[in-house]
């Protein structure tokens, strides 16, 4: 397995972190320089999850502030660019903050300047709430320049993202090519787990179901024509919930899971074994679970398999996968490839020679949010 770029060679997860923000800069959710000064500032204090927090803040704040001078200016549309890439850094600097009230302030701090951000740059992006169980499950609806009714994409978080960053990443080139994006957060992600502290549940065909009972009772969207996708750790939400929710027309897996509690065995060895070969810190996986810690944690874990699951999958299906995935062997997105009953099915595996073999494209998520875009035109 090659090594790809590490902005910090000597922390993986760190390297993840800063991967994450420079690729948001495609979408203008970050600047290179902007990005390059805080890790500039973090170079002597590598592995301080609280410095991390402290510097990412710092630049937001910064970024925030060019924004409401460039507003009282008068100059809307440069002001909601340094609102999107404020918001990117206040999420990124709450990345490695253990849950609690410095979390929560960086995570809203987050939707504030998200919310500012997409008034001038994308207004074509409206939030909305999703019934769900006696609640509601938020999310970002980016309509496509069409008339009438549309294909949509239902589309999930992984383990520690949000559909603040999804939303770009994934809805701006679903809505080029004529494809609405519901970038929800599901049961155990971003905005669901942080505010309305409800955790993740291994039937996700369940919120998925929610998902697109919502989406189709919309005028703008056309029922027939409703895919499920999840990003990481959604490529075992999103497999589960076509396996089971049929209206769906099509499913993707951007990254492949076959047995998450297996996978989760090898991180925690990493993790307990001082390693930090894993995208996220120790509490993660007990926060997301709403478990008291790791041992209920991997418990409850031994539900999220698709080993006897995907063979329920019958749409069009796609996975994707990196060649060179550390996070997740590319050998979980084989193991659900053959797996899967669909007569058309995909798995492509970037390599190291294009692009794209880091984990979900993480070293060019370009690539995958183009390859998955143009699969659902042609699916949908």
């Amino acid at each position: 397995m090659k090594a790809g770029f590490q902005y910090f060679p000597d922390n993986f997860m760190w390297s993840q972190g800063m991967m994450i923000v420079i690729e948001m800069a495609r979408w203008g959710g970050a600047a290179m320089s902007e990005v390059d000064r805080v890790g500039k500032r973090l170079k002597d204090k590598v592995g301080d999850n609280a410095a991390w927090g402290a510097e990412w803040e710092k630049e937001a704040r910064r970024i925030e502030k060019m924004g409401d001078d460039a507003l009282a200016e008068k100059h809307p549309l440069s002001a909601a660019g340094h609102y999107l890439r404020a918001a990117t850094y206040y999420f990124v600097g709450e990345r490695f903050i253990h849950p609690g009230p410095q979390k929560t302030g960086l995570y809203q701090s987050c939707l504030r300047c998200f919310r500012a951000g997409i008034k001038g740059r994308h207004p074509n992006i409206e939030r909305v709430e999703v019934p769900y169980q006696g609640t509601t499950l938020p999310a970002w609806f980016m309509k496509a320049p069409v008339a009438g009714k549309a294909p949509t994409v239902c589309f999930f978080d992984g383990l520690d993202s949000t559909k603040e960053l999804s939303i770009l990443f994934g809805g701006v080139e679903l809505a080029m090519r004529g494809i609405h994006t519901l970038a929800i957060d599901g049961p155990g992600q971003g905005e669901a787990l942080r505010l309305q502290n409800i955790p993740s549940r291994p039937d996700y065909e369940v919120p998925a179901a929610a998902a697109y009972d919502y989406v189709a009772g919309r005028a703008d969207v056309d029922p027939k024509r409703v895919a499920v996708m999840a990003y990481s750790m959604g490529g075992y939400y999103a497999p589960r919930a076509a396996a089971f929710e049929k209206r769906f027309a099509a499913c993707v897996a951007w990254g492949g899971h076959f047995d998450y509690h297996a996978t989760w065995v090898t991180r925690r060895k990493i993790l307990e074994s001082g390693g930090n070969k894993v995208s996220a810190p120790h509490f993660q996986l007990p926060w997301v679970m709403g478990m008291p810690d790791m041992d209920s944690a991997m418990k409850k874990t031994e539900s999220y398999k698709l080993e006897g699951v995907a063979e329920k999958v019958t749409c069009p299906f796609l996975v994707t996968h990196g060649e060179d995935d550390s996070i997740s062997p590319v050998e979980n997105a084989r193991l659900l490839y053959d797996a899967v009953s669909s007569k058309q099915k995909t798995l492509k595996i970037f390599t190291a020679e294009e692009g794209g073999s880091e984990h979900c494209q993480g070293d060019n998520r370009f690539l995958g949010a183009t390859y998955v875009a143009d699969w659902l035109a042609k699916h949908l």
